[in-house]
């Protein structure tokens, strides 16, 4: 730091002097903050954690709007799956599915006649959600089911 840098011609009066030294002090300060701007580990890590944070908000709301969609398309596609399978299942098939639900029904409306008297509540409220849900699919479900006797009775047929 003897020598004046190549670029800035060398003071010629002690008040240059003194501005240049006054200039070389601001400038260090300056460089001084940068730093320490840039080795404030915690301050650094609570930015970064603040943009992460952020960006994971923007990516859980793109992530359902997506499942919206998805779910959406699935009812659909399940529903035309349903009147395809209901269309192409036989007459006396239907009858059958139908007296097997009613017959399950029946049994159904006995079984939870004694659930309702026998089960702790902690495990009723748990059952109550699991039918919301299963009311909630119920198209997913008919069509599982209709898929099911579907390929139950094709088997059948295959073996006969």
């Amino acid at each position: 730091m003897t020598q004046p840098p190549h670029d800035e011609p060398t003071a010629s009066s002690p008040e240059q002097l003194r501005e240049q030294v006054e200039q070389t002090r601001h400038e260090l300060g300056d460089t001084v903050e940068e730093l320490a701007v840039k080795t404030d580990v915690k301050a650094r890590a609570q930015e970064k954690g603040t943009a992460v944070k952020e960006q994971v908000g923007v990516l859980k709301e793109q992530a359902g709007a997506k499942a919206a969609e998805v779910t959406g398309q699935v009812k659909v596609k399940a529903a035309e799956a349903a009147h395809l399978v209901q269309d192409k299942l036989p007459d006396p098939v239907k009858d059958k599915a139908t007296a097997v639900a009613d017959q399950v029904k029946a049994k159904a409306g006995q079984a939870g006649q004694v659930w309702q008297e026998k089960a702790p509540e902690p495990v009723r409220a748990k059952a109550q959600q699991g039918a919301q849900a299963a009311r909630a699919n119920r198209t997913v479900l008919i069509v599982a089911g209709s898929v099911a006797v579907a390929a139950w009775l094709l088997r059948r047929r295959g073996r006969g």
